[in-house]
């Protein structure tokens, strides 16, 4: 039996440092996604004049949620990458003879 590798997130001073990076860049997420989300309104309104203020809250609500959602997803992939924490995994898969329990009679 092997020890588990350390992540570098295990370090306070490491993790505080990347947690602080996500928080930034979920910071600037946000601006951009209120950004896209009033050009988005403002287009559908230029184009679509008033429509039902359901629909302008249903379109507000999807643009944010797929933005906040895809972009929060990729910053900690960026933040797992960026620390080496991908790298301290140990991914080394069992043989497959000794997970099944068989041997080759040859």
């Amino acid at each position: 039996m092997h020890m588990v590798n350390k992540s570098p997130l295990d370090d306070p001073e490491n993790a505080a440092y990347a947690w602080a990076r996500y928080r930034r860049i979920m910071r600037l997420l946000m601006m951009v996604t209120v950004g896209v989300v009033l050009i988005a309104l403002a287009l559908l309104y230029k184009y679509n004049g008033a429509i039902s203020v359901h629909f302008y809250i249903a379109v507000a609500l999807g643009i944010s949620f797929t933005m906040l959602l895809g972009g929060g997803l990729m910053g900690l992939v960026f933040l797992s990458n960026g620390t080496g924490h991908d790298e301290s995994v140990d991914n080394k898969l069992p043989d497959p003879d000794d997970l099944w329990g068989r041997k080759d009679d040859d």
